[in-house]
């Protein structure tokens, strides 16, 4: 199964493709769409619309697996990373992707076995489980590839 990890952003929305086949993961793709700040909020959306949209249609990935966001005080931010998540729900449905999504807390226990791991736990657990010599940079990179391995591991056992 190919699988695509999202990891949500305005200014950087972080991408990860993985194959997963029979508890192994394979590095397919990864990296980020980047916006910029001084653009206005539609110009934003559109770009990381059709960026993640052409890297859909490359990786030809059968489902998608999104972070889904938990903010405790900013809601500004909140809010625009809320446009950003629903720009890629949209392009997921329209590449008639199925979407699995998965909160910060069951990513983290997926990866290391407890949910409250810090984030280099994660990045550290996501390189070891691709076979990987570094860590993958940026962190929204290393965050979308853990979205994706969490789906691969959770898949394993709703199949079962």
């Amino acid at each position: 199964m190919r699988i695509i990890g999202i990891d949500p952003g305005t200014g950087i929305l972080g991408f990860g493709i993985i194959d997963s086949s029979l508890g192994k993961f394979k590095l397919v793709d990864a990296g980020v769409i980047r916006t910029s700040a001084k653009e206005d909020d539609s110009t934003r959306l559109l770009t990381i619309y059709s960026e993640l949209t052409t890297i859909i249609e490359e990786v030809s990935a059968d489902v998608m697996s999104v972070e889904k966001l938990f903010f405790a005080q900013n809601v500004t931010t909140a809010m625009t990373v809320s446009q950003a998540r629903g720009v890629v729900l949209l392009a997921g449905i329209q590449a008639h992707l199925e979407i699995f999504e998965y909160t910060p807390l069951q990513i983290k226990q997926a990866m290391t076995g407890y949910g409250r791991a810090e984030k280099i736990q994660i990045q550290e657990m996501v390189k070891v489980l691709l076979g990987l010599s570094v860590i993958p940079k940026p962190d929204d990179c290393a965050d979308a590839l853990a979205a994706a391995i969490t789906h691969g591991m959770s898949s394993r056992y709703k199949n079962k």
